[in-house]
């Protein structure tokens, strides 16, 4: 009886769980990076994120939402809502001087749009 317990258990915890976090298959990315590179908001420049200068991350976004074919809704709108879902899928792994340097590229962007 004792050995068939133990039978149970090993068999047990070879079967494969349907629970628990998703296993990614290998040299798969995230959807979020997906989104950045492939989105119908806007065709963003290549890291544009990255750059260090506010005015400079607002210039760029404003651009590349003026000059989009993709975008459905307008350039401001298409342009802060890529700039604010960067922010947010970067979440607590973003650092306190970038996210600082990111939300002044928000307030830019609405200057630069002109809806102060």
């Amino acid at each position: 009886m004792a050995k068939a317990a133990a039978r149970r258990k090993k068999t047990s915890s070879r079967r494969p769980t349907t629970r628990g976090p998703a296993r990614r298959r290998k040299g798969t990315r995230y959807w979020s990076g997906r989104v950045t590179r492939e989105s119908d908001a806007l065709d963003l420049q290549g890291g544009v994120f990255k750059l260090k200068n506010p005015k400079r991350i607002a210039a760029s976004l404003k651009r590349s939402a003026e000059r989009s074919r993709r975008r459905k809704g307008e350039p401001y709108r298409s342009a802060l809502s890529m700039l604010v879902f960067y922010i947010n899928r970067a979440g607590k792994n973003l650092p306190a001087s970038r996210r600082r340097t990111l939300e002044k590229a928000k307030v830019e962007l609405r200057h630069q749009f002109g809806r102060e």
